[in-house]
């Protein structure tokens, strides 16, 4: 990744990014966004900061397909401006990290592609064109009629080489995990050039183990083979050996496969993970996700306070701005869908 030019502003871009943290919906106000039906949520959701995002969308959307619009339009505006206040290294690592996105994007424009979605349909509900950032996704779906032609008009792209090195004939679920292993391996190794800060590296192949692990019991649930299984480990973790990995891919059941991690990776903080799993008796790995979900959250939170001043409290704060949305969509759907409050909560960070 070229070098941003300029000096790295490791202080100021961590106060801004802290003060932006502090404007975040806390836990009372989530609790009481809870409480309310979705017409109530479009107006208390704009007061919370989305305004001017939901204006965008409001002549065509209502309801919960405006919220949604507005949530992604705010997360993309609101990530170019961290950028922008980010210079030099601090920039640069930002970027690392925030690059996650448009690999979700690419994998979007696949899913699109193969599905035959309309274009119509793309460019006012999945990638509304009012947002500048959907362009060139928009463009790249209208130019591509196969997954083949998309990957070619992807060009040299990192999405776009790492689809370009898989053998014809590729499944879209093959694409989208050489996808994950291509964004962690560029980010692993523009993380570790000299200069950079090792403890974003440090949460990134923390992701990483956890990824392996979420990965490899969805497939024993799934009834997947073991080559299979072994094809989508992703590289680059830091406390979960790829020997440990192999041996969970043997076991035929999820709680073997987390018996074995607690056995062979002494360094991996595995509590709770056994509960969750028996708790779930194998029909969801919701409880699973949650609590690592949970465990990056603590990791994350206490890096970014260890180290001040430096690209942590940046990362933290575009993770927690992620959550706060996540959080939100998830709020919407789950109120239109006539979801339960309890249900709805149970699935929030």
């Amino acid at each position: 990744m070229a070098q941003t030019v300029g000096k790295a502003n490791f202080a100021a871009s961590s106060a801004r990014a802290k003060s932006r943290k502090s404007s975040l919906i806390d836990k009372v106000r989530m609790k009481q966004l809870l409480q309310q039906d979705v017409n109530a949520l479009s107006a208390s959701i704009a007061d919370s900061g989305y305004r001017p995002d939901l204006d965008v969308y409001a002549s065509r959307l209502d309801g919960a397909e405006l919220i949604e619009a507005a949530l992604s339009h705010n997360l993309d505006r609101d990530l170019a401006e961290v950028l922008h206040f980010c210079t030099g290294a601090v920039r640069d690592q930002v970027a690392i990290y925030a690059q996650r996105f448009e690999f979700a994007n690419a994998k979007t424009v696949l899913r699109a592609i193969h599905s035959g979605a309309d274009q119509d349909v793309l460019k006012t509900e999945i990638l509304p064109e009012e947002n500048l950032n959907n362009r060139k996704w928009l463009d790249l779906t209208n130019r591509s009629k196969t997954l083949a032609e998309a990957i070619h008009n992807m060009g040299s792209t990192p999405w776009g080489k790492a689809l370009s090195k898989l053998p014809e004939g590729s499944t879209l679920q093959e694409m989208e995990d050489a996808l994950d292993k291509a964004y962690y391996s560029h980010a692993l190794d523009s993380v570790s050039a000299p200069g950079s800060d090792f403890t974003l590296k440090k949460y990134l192949m923390t992701e990483i183990d956890h990824r392996n692990i979420v990965n490899i019991l969805r497939s024993i649930r799934q009834g997947i083979d073991q080559e299979t299984m072994a094809k989508i480990i992703i590289p680059g973790g830091r406390s979960v050996s790829k020997d440990t990995l192999a041996s969970m891919t043997k076991e035929g059941t999820m709680i073997g496969a987390i018996e074995v991690l607690m056995k062979k990776s002494n360094g991996f903080d595995a509590k709770g993970l056994l509960e969750s799993v028996e708790a779930s008796e194998g029909s969801t790995l919701d409880p699973v996700i949650q609590l690592l979900v949970k465990k990056r959250d603590a990791l994350l939170y206490s890096m970014s306070h260890r180290s001040p001043v430096s690209v942590l409290p940046v990362v933290h704060y575009i993770e927690s701005k992620t959550h706060e949305v996540q959080n939100l969509r998830l709020l919407v759907r789950g109120k239109a869908a006539g979801l339960s409050n309890e249900v709805i909560k149970e699935h929030m960070r």
